[in-house]
């Protein structure tokens, strides 16, 4: 990989790394959902004027907007918003890579490689470790919900991957513009009209500049550079980079919010990023990095 593309990649990590802290930022400033479905509204009515049609059957276009934009991010800000730190949520979300390899065992009858088999046992234990961790000092319910989160996450990457869009970001832009009137009738019906009125109506610049972060960076900016990246390289040169993610959103977070790094969130994050390297590796890794698509349709990773 060039130079300058490889610095690119990097940059696409960090910017989904440190969009966990300007989630946690928004979540100040307004409630779970219906800072979701103004994450997906400003994200896709720009680029709709712009972009064609997602060049895929409108079912599975519609199955990953339900599924990613509604059901993932939901659960995602929702977690974070009762309790999930920012940094852990980060690091957490990589289940979605066991989930996947699980889901796809089972819809799409991949058999498993025996480095994946004992790559998510590894992560597991991780993830077991931030489990006590964060049932030793915040609400477990915050935890459980990012593991469904993860899920949601992992079913959306095998629908994708079962649809395989020809440009990521055409299709994530139309996935985005599903997600935005689920969530807000999901928003209008439990956080109630007052409190989206609230919101609204004393928007503050910190909100909007956390909408902005994960609308065009995270989103616009990071799928269309990672997408730029998968047309130009294999898939097994651009996806390692995703194993950034998790340890710049951790990083942002104890520079930004002051999370802790213990020992014990350092061994399990540890853990789970070797745990999930071992399975996007494949067995050419002996000589170079490799790894399948590694998404948020196929491609992303967290944010």
């Amino acid at each position: 990989m060039k130079p300058r593309h490889a610095a690119l990649a990097v940059a696409v990590a960090a910017v989904w790394g440190v969009a966990f802290v300007m989630i946690e930022v928004g979540l100040r400033s307004f409630p779970p959902l219906l800072f979701s479905c103004l994450r997906f509204a400003v994200a896709a009515v720009p680029a709709l004027l712009f972009l064609g049609g997602p060049r895929v059957a409108w079912r599975w276009v519609f199955a990953v907007g339900l599924v990613l934009g509604v059901a993932k991010f939901g659960l995602e800000f929702t977690s974070m918003s009762t309790g999930m730190p920012a940094g852990l949520s980060s690091l957490v979300l990589q289940c979605q890579v066991i989930f996947t390899v699980l889901i796809a065992t089972v819809v799409l009858r991949e058999r498993p490689r025996p480095a994946q088999v004992g790559g998510i046992a590894v992560a597991a234990v991780g993830i077991a470790l931030i489990a006590v961790d964060h049932g030793l000092h915040g609400p477990f319910t915050a935890f459980g919900l990012m593991i469904a989160a993860g899920a949601c996450w992992g079913l959306s990457n095998v629908i994708t991957r079962y649809a395989s869009p020809p440009d990521a970001l055409r299709f994530v832009v139309w996935v985005s513009a599903v997600a935005v009137l689920p969530l807000l009738a999901l928003s209008l019906l439990v956080e109630g009209p007052g409190a989206i009125v609230v919101a609204l109506s004393s928007l503050s610049w910190t909100g909007a500049s956390a909408v902005a972060y994960v609308a065009w960076g995270a989103t616009l900016f990071g799928f269309g550079a990672w997408g730029f990246l998968l047309r130009t390289y294999d898939t097994g040169t651009v996806a390692p980079f995703s194993l950034l993610v998790p340890v710049t959103g951790m990083l942002s977070a104890w520079l930004v919010l002051g999370e802790a790094l213990t020992p014990l969130r350092c061994a399990a994050g540890a853990l789970i990023v070797a745990g999930t390297a071992a399975t996007v590796l494949t067995p050419r890794a002996a000589h170079r990095v490799a790894a399948p698509a590694a998404p948020e349709a196929h491609p992303v990773p967290a944010a």
